[in-house]
């Protein structure tokens, strides 16, 4: 694979919709892939129209992420979002890296639930089940839920009531939610991964997107800075 164009290459747009630049090479951006699970990469080349990123570390020794697999790709250009349907075509191991090839337009999209970032921030979970207090890091976060990697099994399943604490750089969030998932950490790491499923007060996911575009507006200066 060649190193690929340059970031006046534009996206196939969607019908009636004028032509949207690409992403910036070694630009970051998101795999949508369903369950309130985005997946961050980055934008290695743009070879014939497709577009070559880096595999998610999470993807490693995933078989459900095989050539053919269809999802969305997202990047935030200043005070927009851009969204791309593609379809994996091909995987490289060494280095790797996915092959993606749109599938339909892209558009512009600010819908809730792809204002999605955030990582580190310590999480603290209560369930109605134990009552015993739990602590994880936040991986994201959206105003409909957030996903957060705990070091040790847990014993909370699909379905039961979590209250939820985490510190969003300034302020500390409450929130009440219900358990999506529960899956094993990837590539060796201990734990699991859990996504939490809950509706934010007003207030609350104010402090969210405020929060989540703090994190892009850093994403995008270390982008710039490497």
């Amino acid at each position: 694979m060649s190193n690929g164009a340059t970031s006046s290459t534009s996206v196939p747009a969607a019908k009636g919709t004028p032509l949207i630049e690409s992403p910036e090479i070694g630009s970051t951006i998101f795999l949508a892939m369903g369950e309130g699970l985005n997946l961050r990469s980055k934008l290695q080349a743009i070879e014939d129209g497709a577009l070559i990123v880096t595999a998610p570390l999470e993807t490693v020794g995933l078989t459900v992420f095989e050539p053919g697999r269809e999802f969305e790709v997202f990047w935030a250009p200043p005070r927009t979002r851009v969204v791309l349907p593609c379809r994996l075509t091909a995987i490289a191991e060494s280095p790797p890296r996915w092959v993606l090839v749109p599938s339909g337009g892209a558009r512009h999209d600010n819908r809730r639930e792809f204002v999605r970032g955030g990582s580190g921030a310590v999480v603290r979970l209560v369930s109605e089940v134990n009552g015993q207090p739990t602590e994880g890091a936040l991986l994201d976060i959206s105003e409909g839920g957030l996903r957060c990697w705990i070091d040790q099994p847990t014993t909370l399943s699909q379905g039961d009531r979590v209250e939820t604490t985490v510190w969003l750089g300034t302020a500390e969030a409450r929130l009440s939610g219900v358990v999506h998932t529960i899956r094993p950490a990837p590539h060796g790491d201990p734990g699991e991964h859990l996504i939490l499923r809950f509706g934010a007060k007003e207030d609350v996911a104010r402090m969210i997107r405020q929060y989540v575009l703090a994190w892009e507006i850093g994403e995008r200066r270390r982008a710039e800075g490497s």
